[in-house]
């Protein structure tokens, strides 16, 4: 029998647990004693950080947007004009994600189906910190704050069916085909960018 970890990582520890064991017997079948199996802890560990599998999951899932938003952010600070700068976050946003989720389409189905409802107000709150970081490039285009942040939303629902949440198992396994996809349909939505407020000359 393992010799069981106490880890001051714990909750990182039952994380890591939960992303491979997702891909290996998908959401429905796992149980709080396998997390706490492949982790090395004892599973009363497993109810110190987590309520239950449901959070396990859903906190992974956040773990995993949370590096795409870091990603964004630094993007977004990074040099280049801002139509090339968001041009690039619309790619990433999409092939991130898949990257972070190739690896256990089917469970992700899964998981999407059972936990629907929690998701839903989950993924709100992501987008809406995902936009705000592609609304401050968009003010560096001269828009008003508020035609910002709605055309930031635009532009994340113009790409939301590329990622992994909406596309099929077998849609999971192409990522060149996504990436091409993310690449058009984002020159297509910028495309249509409005140009920036002209300055006004000195009095």
């Amino acid at each position: 029998m393992p010799r069981l970890r106490v880890r001051a990582d714990a909750r990182e520890e039952i994380l890591n647990a939960a992303d491979r064991l997702l891909g290996r017997f998908g959401y429905s079948k796992t149980t709080m004693d396998d997390l706490a199996r492949e982790a090395g802890i004892g599973k009363g560990t497993t109810y110190l950080h987590f309520r239950g599998k449901d959070e396990v999951f859903l906190s992974l899932i956040d773990r995993s947007v949370d590096g795409v938003l870091r990603r964004l952010r630094a993007m977004a600070g990074g040099p280049g004009p801002p139509e090339d700068r968001l041009r690039a976050m619309l790619c990433a946003r999409v092939l991130l994600r898949f990257d972070a989720f190739q690896g256990y389409a089917q469970g992700l189905h899964d998981l999407l189906a059972t936990l629907r409802p929690l998701l839903v107000a989950q993924r709100e709150r992501h987008l809406r910190e995902e936009a705000a970081i592609f609304a401050a490039v968009l003010r560096e285009e001269g828009l008003p704050e508020e035609a910002a942040g709605r055309l930031a939303r635009a532009l994340l629902t113009g790409t939301n069916s590329l990622l992994p949440y909406y596309l099929s198992p077998a849609q999971m396994g192409g990522r060149e085909a996504v990436a091409a996809l993310a690449a058009d349909v984002a020159e297509l939505l910028l495309a249509g960018l409005p140009s920036p407020a002209p300055s006004r000359p000195p009095r």
